[in-house]
């Protein structure tokens, strides 16, 4: 597998794998993005970078990134928001070729450290992640006020 940078022109295919591992986590229905907001975000204000793993001609997986900044380490992280491999193409190395790759651009970054969430029943990515020495953060909560929201406690904290 060949590990590429995504372009602007890959808009439509880094949409579908977002489609791809919102149906798979069973959250498609939250999956609320256009394509123009997409390319906006990725191309123009950069807000995140997005790999792409290439078998011959066909996309077979991608990941999606972005630095974040750790109080504690006084230094910028590597947060992993998106990670999916087609499914007849898992089992085969892609997923640490992905990790490898990831692992340099952190360390070429001078971030000090890597993170991403797991769902809790997703039992192949929680061994995956094991199999790398990865640490469960237990003891933590991910909280999320979504945009509908804001600007009735924006109101209500007035």
């Amino acid at each position: 597998m060949k590990i590429i940078e995504a372009k602007p022109e890959d808009c439509k295919i880094i949409g579908d794998f977002i489609k791809y591992i919102a149906e798979y986590e069973k959250l498609l229905d939250e999956v609320i993005w256009d394509e123009e907001t997409l390319y906006k975000e990725l191309f123009i204000d950069n807000r995140a970078k997005v790999l792409l793993g290439k078998v011959n001609d066909e996309v077979v997986g991608f990941v999606l990134y972005f630095y974040n900044f750790s109080t504690f380490v006084g230094r910028k992280g590597l947060y992993l928001e998106d990670f999916y491999i087609k499914k007849k193409h898992r089992k085969k190395g892609y997923g640490k070729m992905f990790f490898k790759k990831l692992l340099e651009i952190a360390r070429d970054n001078n971030c000090g450290r890597m993170e991403w969430v797991c769902l809790n029943w997703n039992k192949t990515a929680i061994d995956f992640y094991k199999s790398l020495n990865a640490k469960p953060m237990d003891e933590w909560t991910t909280y999320r006020l979504e945009e509908h929201q804001f600007e009735e406690l924006i109101k209500k904290m007035s």
